[in-house]
């Protein structure tokens, strides 16, 4: 699963100025993180706003996406839900053509036990075509995936490969390094805490600010992953605020500012969520000037 090694990015979609997808947009953007050097993709997870999308627009956006990847770098498909007979039935209709991977995020507002999550994960590993990557991240489903129910179903399914865990909680960290199986991957789902994370064994980052900084973020990853997190350092303290600007007020609002900025992509947004500020907007654009400039 060498595959998922590295820096992967949680795609925005683009929308156009009337709030319909934007194809060229997404084009551009998936061109834009190949070019800067991404390891793979992720479509339709949380950052690519796909609780706003309908069942066809989803599916259109993965073909098209598969497409426009051709194969150049892997590609994941976000696929989840809070209705686990819904989730499963998605996964079995869905054409994986050119996808390596299912990410699927705990179930979000239910507010599960940990034998309900287990049971829903079961599930839709006994359906999946492709490998499931776990999504822990508790700050948007309302509840935690434990260390225990993630090595439970890690040993459990073979074909649960990875998890991507944004939980935040190191000593949830330390248990599942320790106990997992050797070749289940523990993947950052958090930006500015990447670095760390790495140091303990994670094996990449599953990225939001990737979407605007590709190449820097993905070096700083690539000098992680030789081991040398001295030399990192500079790359981690450069990008500090950048990255808080980017979720300070919700994302992928502040990301998308700076994909407009960056002249990617548009700004627009689905409600319930709105663009960014003029101020937070003008702060954007001072930090990619400075770092875009080193």
């Amino acid at each position: 699963m060498e595959m998922f090694h590295g820096t992967g990015v949680a795609m925005v979609t683009p929308f156009d100025a009337q709030g319909q997808v934007d194809y060229a947009g997404l084009e551009n953007l998936i061109n834009y993180l190949i070019d800067g050097g991404v390891n793979y993709l992720v479509s339709l997870g949380t950052t690519g706003e796909s609780a706003t999308l309908s069942k066809d627009e989803k599916n259109k956006v993965w073909a098209f996406t598969a497409e426009k990847v051709n194969k150049r770098v892997n590609l994941v498909a976000g696929i989840g839900g809070n209705n686990t007979l819904e989730v499963v039935k998605e996964v079995k209709e869905f054409d994986n053509t050119g996808y390596d991977a299912i990410l699927s995020a705990s179930p979000h507002y239910n507010k599960p036990i940990q034998e309900g999550i287990y049971q829903h994960y079961k599930a839709i590993a006994e359906a999946a075509p492709l490998p499931i990557i776990l999504y822990n991240v508790p700050g948007r489903t309302g509840s935690n995936m434990s260390a225990e129910t993630t090595v439970r179903l890690a040993h459990d399914f073979k074909n649960i490969i990875a998890i991507k865990e944004a939980s935040g909680n190191f000593e949830q960290f330390n248990q599942i390094m320790r106990d997992k199986p050797a070749d289940f991957l523990f993947i950052s789902g958090d930006d500015p805490v990447t670095l760390p994370m790495m140091a303990m064994g994670a094996v990449g980052v599953i990225s939001v600010v990737g979407n605007a900084l590709p190449k820097q973020f993905s070096g700083m990853i690539s000098t992680c992953m030789t081991g040398n997190f001295k030399a990192a350092h500079k790359a981690h303290y450069q990008l500090i605020e950048f990255t808080r600007l980017m979720f300070v007020e919700g994302s992928p609002g502040g990301v998308k500012t700076a994909l407009k900025q960056l002249g990617v992509c548009g700004d627009t947004l689905r409600l319930p969520l709105v663009q960014v500020s003029e101020s937070t907007a003008a702060k954007i654009g001072a930090e990619l000037k400075m770092i875009t400039s080193n």
